[in-house]
């Protein structure tokens, strides 16, 4: 489905991250409904560097951009030295900066902030001079464990340093708008992603991807006692509206994209159910000092200024995601 009028002919389009799950699903959207445009994509691709959680440093993977027929270009942006060349080399009208440490688990500090915070305001100042537009992925970690519903502006007590990280990124934001609200900068809070091409996200992926393999692979799944715990659950159909949205924004800002509705874990279960038929319920203990009870995204400003409107309700998004999960599983299968 096509968001917006614009033909983007003759756009250069940088999406950072362009080998992860959002980025990729923005890639292969321009791709599909705006051929003439030159679309980008920068990552620095996975390798076998580990955090010492075990998670992966990298989660951007080859096989989501396959069929992608645009640039590739392999780098991390922590390289400043090379994000400058390539800014003098190409002008980018659109910057859609989606890559990002987004591991909450990981604990060294310093290598987030640098990654999250300081070299998104170079990518900033970049693109700011070639009189571009960024639109960047901001979190839902920006709220912590703050009362839901979840409002910009309100209740930004971030509990890990992911959270903190893009929270200043938002905050220097701010202080830009402040003096010049018309600078093109939208952030994305994100809530809970999920959708075909996160399944390189290994742990971190949706617990709508994880769930479903559990009860294909086990005819069992274990959830937090006892699956009540609600969260704004928004498919990445959704997401991808938002941000091109953003693209026609007629004044820079920060914005909540989710669905707009809580859901528990409980309901994952049954749709899915609805899919798979019957399989067994596990309630164990929350092992976690931190954990977010409640998230639901206050939309209201986003349906305003940028005319987004969810298309997916748990239950559709669920329907159309099952064919992807259904071939997931039986690529695993095979691999037994």
């Amino acid at each position: 489905m096509r968001y917006i009028n614009n033909e983007l002919e003759g756009k250069n389009i940088l999406i950072t991250g362009g080998a992860g799950f959002i980025g990729s699903a923005l890639a292969f959207y321009f791709q599909e409904n705006h051929p003439k445009a030159n679309i980008y994509v920068l990552d620095c691709f996975r390798n076998d560097e580990t955090f010492p959680s075990g998670n992966l440093k990298s989660l951007g993977h080859f096989k989501n951009l396959m069929g992608f027929k645009g640039h590739t270009i392999c780098e991390n942006i922590n390289n400043t030295q090379a994000m400058s060349r390539l800014f003098e080399k190409i002008k980018f009208d659109y910057v859609f900066h989606q890559a990002a440490i987004s591991d909450t688990t990981v604990l060294n500090q310093e290598i987030v902030m640098q990654t999250n915070h300081d070299n998104f305001l170079h990518l900033l100042e970049l693109t700011q001079k070639q009189g571009g537009v960024m639109i960047y992925a901001s979190s839902a970690g920006t709220y912590g464990n703050s009362p839901a519903p979840n409002r910009i502006g309100e209740g930004e007590v971030p509990e890990n340093v992911y959270g903190f990280s893009k929270l200043c990124m938002d905050e220097s934001v701010r202080s830009i708008l402040k003096s010049n609200p018309q600078a093109p900068i939208i952030g994305m809070r994100f809530f809970n992603v999920y959708g075909a091409r996160e399944f390189y996200k290994s742990k971190t992926a949706s617990m709508i991807l994880q769930l479903s393999l559990q009860a294909m692979h086990n005819k069992k799944v274990r959830l937090f006692k006892y699956g009540e715990q609600k969260r704004d659950f928004v498919y990445i159909e959704d997401v991808v509206q938002a941000n091109v949205l953003a693209m026609e924004a007629k004044k820079g800002g920060i914005y909540n994209v989710g669905s707009g509705k809580a859901r528990c874990f409980n309901d994952i279960v049954e749709r899915i159910k609805h899919h798979l038929g019957e399989f067994e319920v596990e309630y164990i203990d929350n092992p976690y000092t931190f954990y977010q009870n409640h998230t639901e995204a206050d939309i209201s400003l986003t349906i305003k200024d940028l005319g987004y409107s969810p298309r997916f309700e748990l239950e559709q998004g669920i329907d159309d995601y099952m064919p992807e999960i259904r071939a997931i599983y039986a690529r695993e299968k095979k691999c037994f």
